[in-house]
């Protein structure tokens, strides 16, 4: 998530260990630099952008050296507070801040490496977008509420704590209700997907995003929940440059993305050069992590090292598109809609 989030997180749970122990800001102070600490790994270069992108959320991330990490962290504050005799309670908060951390990475779509050491399995539920105000506010009102109040009522920062989760609860309610509707449509309109993602679209829970990979195809569809009753989910297709992976099987930026996104990717020759786009943020065919891998010359295909070139949405799509069509008012897709207004992203 955002770091605002994972600092609201922090602080919201550190008042919440801590009580009435010490201040409430001191306790939201520490929590707060505890739920933004593992982040501080996009600092770190690990020789090229593919390689930075996919070991983002690795160590850091892990929740074996963030409980290790936890009681040196508590016993530093403790000491420096003069409070040795809160060491246990300092922990706890230290701990809970850390870990809840990567726990709410974990319910986006990008991949976190829980389980480092032992495994490099990026787990990335998909069931909330990576900004979300309907997750953040609760956080931050509840927290307001407590630390600028008159008087100490954490019942305010526990109140913000249960609804955000039970935000996150509802998005992965609504997550398999859009999937059970998508393999529906998919096995009326005779696709059979190898994988099957379902995300939400930015900033909201209402719009989903549906990816369906088959073969040398992707397709793309999006569902609303105020969508007029009975209408049908269209897919477009597009082509995954499945060609292009074989002729590239071995360069490493192009086989790490593949396995780091766990199928849901793209290839396609580019201007001159081959790119490489994970398929699971953004829409076809603007892609927030896209990579050109290769050159193409006359004796072929030419790895090379991976170049970031990923894009945001252009100007006016929240406006003129988003908004729309999560209040169902058009059944149009991101696609279709950067097809008419940005034909130029397709040439």
């Amino acid at each position: 998530m955002d770091s605002i989030s994972q600092m609201a997180l922090g602080a919201a749970v550190g008042v919440a260990v801590m009580g009435r122990s010490v201040s409430p800001w001191r306790a939201a102070t520490w929590g707060a630099v505890c739920g933004t600490l593992p982040d501080l790994d996009v600092l770190i270069d690990h020789g090229d952008a593919v390689r930075s992108m996919t070991l983002h959320r690795a160590e850091t991330h892990a929740l074996f050296f963030l409980s290790v990490a936890s009681p040196v962290i508590a016993a530093g504050i403790a000491g420096l507070h003069r409070q040795r005799e809160l060491f246990a309670r300092w922990w706890l908060a230290v701990w809970l801040a850390l870990v809840t951390h990567p726990l709410l990475d974990t319910m986006t779509v990008y991949g976190t490496q829980l389980g480092r050491p032992f495994s490099d399995h990026p787990y990335g539920v998909g069931s909330v977008f990576i900004i979300d105000p309907l997750y953040t506010l609760p956080l931050l009102l509840g927290l307001g509420r407590t630390l600028f109040g008159a008087r100490f009522r954490p019942g305010w920062n526990h109140a913000g704590l249960v609804l955000s989760s039970a935000y996150l609860i509802w998005g992965v309610v609504v997550q398999q209700q859009v999937r059970g509707e998508a393999r529906i449509a998919l096995r009326e309109q005779g696709i059979a997907p190898e994988h099957l993602l379902v995300s939400p679209t930015p900033f909201n829970s209402l719009l989903w995003r549906i990816v369906a990979i088959q073969g040398e195809h992707y397709h793309e569809a999006y569902r609303s929940l105020l969508d007029p009753a009975g209408s049908a989910l269209i897919f477009d297709r597009f082509a995954r440059g499945q060609h292009l992976r074989e002729a590239l099987r071995g360069h490493d930026p192009v086989d790490r993305l593949a396995t780091f996104s766990k199928g849901f990717y793209a290839l396609q020759a580019v201007q001159g050069g081959v790119r490489i786009s994970d398929l699971r943020m953004g829409q076809a065919p603007v892609y927030f992590f896209a990579f050109e891998v290769a050159r193409i010359t006359d004796a072929g295909l030419q790895p090379t090292p991976p170049r970031a070139i990923g894009g945001r949405a252009p100007a006016g799509m929240l406006q003129h598109w988003l908004w729309p069509r999560i209040r169902g008012r058009t059944l149009e897709s991101g696609s279709q809609w950067l097809r008419r207004a940005h034909p130029v992203l397709f040439e």
